[in-house]
């Protein structure tokens, strides 16, 4: 189950949800399904999931500017998916970093 939760994706818009709403966002695997998802939030953090809302991330573009020139490179797309828990229930995702 590990290999299918990859990392918690933390920003700000994701910290305000979990506060409010008790959406939790992290990265999966891109090949993952919402019950794959389900099943693995529910058995790493003992905590049941009401729902899980996936998108893909496209990949992006990116270039920087340096002394030598501009440097053009591509951000990988990845896969984000929402769980949503109880109200009550947390999600400790700051002791899994």
């Amino acid at each position: 189950m590990k290999n299918i939760i990859i990392k918690p994706h933390i920003t700000e818009k994701t910290e305000q949800m979990s506060e409010k709403l008790n959406r939790y966002t992290f990265i999966v695997n891109k090949k993952a399904n919402k019950i794959e998802i389900k099943k693995a939030i529910e058995e790493i953090y003992n905590v049941p999931v009401l729902a899980v809302n996936t998108m893909i991330m496209p990949a992006k573009a990116k270039n920087r500017m340096t002394r030598s020139g501009v440097i053009q490179g591509r951000k990988a797309s990845y896969k984000k998916a929402v769980v949503s828990i109880p109200e009550g229930e947390t999600l400790d995702i700051y002791g899994e970093l």
